[in-house]
């Protein structure tokens, strides 16, 4: 069965860990916590890979990459 998880879960997920992470290490930590089927959605989409969503969330300025790996840029998404 596929799980469909909250991208504010990675959000989450990456306060935990040291940044900045390097992709591959973050999309690594998706697939232990939530495991390689886990299918992703946001309050306005749906659908997205692991991959998918942490593009997602770059192109909107949730995350942040440079040379040195990913890392949050902070949130507007009233906390749920």
């Amino acid at each position: 069965m596929t799980t469909s998880v909250h991208g504010r879960k990675l959000l989450n997920l990456l306060q935990e860990l040291p940044q900045p992470i390097e992709k591959s290490a973050l999309l690594a930590q998706m697939t232990e916590r939530f495991g390689a089927q886990a299918v992703f959605h946001t309050c306005s989409e749906q659908g997205h890979s692991a991959q998918s969503l942490v593009e997602l969330f770059l192109k909107k300025g949730k995350l942040l990459q440079n040379q040195e790996g990913i890392s949050h840029s902070g949130c507007s998404c009233k906390g749920h």
